[in-house]
């Protein structure tokens, strides 16, 4: 069986994913909050220092937040939880061009 999940925010941001986050975080949720946790955390770790991967991994756990708040409160607090810690991230670290780019892509 194969999946098919299809960030459709994307097409109403006018913004073109580049990873596979949105997927792969969408497959997560069919195996409960150790298999987000662990979806983040590896995501994290192999593209934390990848701007442009690290904007869309906050975008991604942003846009997760919302589409669990009403149905499923808990995960949306792990997903609010995991993007707080990346965000805090992005913004601590990211300088200059990063930066500015990560604002400009997540305003």
């Amino acid at each position: 069986m194969a999946f098919a999940f299809r960030w459709t925010l994307a097409e109403e941001l006018g913004y073109t994913p580049k990873t596979t986050f949105w997927s792969d975080f969408s497959i997560a949720d069919r195996f409960g909050v150790s298999a987000i946790r662990d979806t983040a955390k590896r995501a994290f770790n192999e593209w934390k220092r990848n701007y442009i991967y690290l904007t869309e991994l906050v975008m991604v756990l942003n846009h997760k937040i919302w589409e669990h708040y009403e149905n499923r409160p808990n995960v949306a607090e792990i997903y609010e939880e995991l993007w707080e810690e990346v965000n805090s991230y992005a913004v601590e670290t990211l300088k200059g061009e990063e930066l500015s780019y990560f604002y400009r892509t997540t305003d």
